[in-house]
């Protein structure tokens, strides 16, 4: 089988779905798929070799093709640059002979429909438009997109449900932790909760700097960058912000923490019911002890058995819900399900489902 995977992205990226996509594409190729990623050029102050950057082996190929780089000018300028590429990669894509052709985003795979029979769209956000309707297949990332588009009257039989995962065998690492430590600036007095990824709104962040003040015996870490650093950096003196971290450095900083923190709000549909956090898994392969919100999203993939959870948006739930955390020590459970989740595990039932 032959799939042309096309990705708008800058690849390398810092961001997660930089990660997911090379993952992905390593998956299929270790199920003997030829897999080849289709990008467009784009200016990179990132310059190390996209394999070598995702820690990921060569047995796909990656294909640059044209685009107008406006993306810095804004949205006007992102929006020429996605239409430049969707036509670039749709030229490319003609004359290429696939089985299946493939993407996370609508626009560059639209026009094959007309061409084309085994159009693969996989959803990360409830966008339904003139485009989704005509793709063949849609993979959700969660029960709660699949639910979408049913409500969208896409028949269930269109649609697979394939959870984000991860690689076990990438998290099972040894660490010095007072030497980790230290390098991070992070001391090892108290207990170290922890939170890594973006600062967006709907991540939930500020719900733990706000029980951070209700936490006078715990040092609270906050790993992640977003338009708000700043502002928190000002109302939450107490906390220690590292910035942004490589996906690559996950492994190891999740090891100085004594609890991992998925603090995800309920106020954000995108939140509460279609959201499937690499962190999760990441997390759960961690052995790590997590505190997650109590959400339908996330309910999906985490349990009782590897989770200690709290009422989302409430800072006094989630102080209770860490101190049972802390108190209580591991749930075993987790590293069990994040192995039923590999990368590996995900593209054989995509494989499955677009043959």
């Amino acid at each position: 089988m032959k799939i042309l995977y096309l990705a708008n992205i800058r690849i390398p990226t810092e961001k997660a779905h930089g990660i997911q996509i090379m993952k992905m594409c390593e998956a299929f190729g270790d199920h003997g798929i030829e897999v080849e990623l289709v990008v467009p050029w784009r200016f990179n102050h990132l310059k190390e070799d996209a394999f070598s950057y995702y820690g990921v082996k060569k047995n796909f190929k990656i294909k640059k093709v044209f685009s107008l780089d406006l993306v810095r000018f804004g949205k006007v300028g992102f929006l020429v640059q996605s239409i430049s590429f969707a036509i670039s990669s749709s030229f490319y894509s003609i004359i290429k002979k696939r089985d299946a052709f493939y993407s996370r985003d609508e626009l560059p795979i639209w026009p094959l429909t007309f061409l084309r029979k085994n159009v693969v769209y996989e959803a990360h956000m409830p966008r339904y438009n003139f485009m989704v309707k005509r793709f063949t297949k849609i993979v959700a990332i969660s029960n709660g997109l699949k639910k979408f588009y049913i409500d969208n009257e896409i028949s269930s039989n269109r649609i697979l449900v394939a959870h984000d995962g991860v690689d076990v065998e990438d998290f099972n690492v040894t660490v010095n932790k007072e030497d980790l430590a230290s390098k991070l600036g992070i001391p090892l007095e108290k207990p170290v909760v922890m939170y890594l990824g973006r600062l967006d709104p709907w991540k939930g962040v500020e719900t733990l700097l706000q029980a951070s003040r209700l936490l006078p015996n715990v040092t609270v870490v906050v790993a992640g960058e977003g338009s708000q650093l700043r502002e928190f950096k000002i109302n939450y003196p107490n906390v220690i912000f590292l910035g942004g971290t490589l996906y690559r450095d996950l492994p190891y900083n999740q090891k100085v923490a004594d609890v991992l923190v998925i603090p995800n709000s309920a106020k954000s549909d995108v939140s509460r019911l279609y959201t499937s956090p690499l962190k999760v898994f990441a997390h759960m392969a961690s052995g790590v002890p997590i505190v997650a919100s109590d959400l339908p999203s996330i309910r999906e993939v985490l349990n009782e058995s590897c989770a200690y959870f709290f009422e989302p948006d409430n800072s006094e739930s989630l102080k209770e819900a860490l101190g049972r955390a802390l108190v209580g020590g591991d749930k075993k459970g987790g590293l069990n399900i994040a192995s039923t989740y590999s990368w590996k595990n995900r593209a054989e039932k995509i494989i499955t489902f677009t043959q």
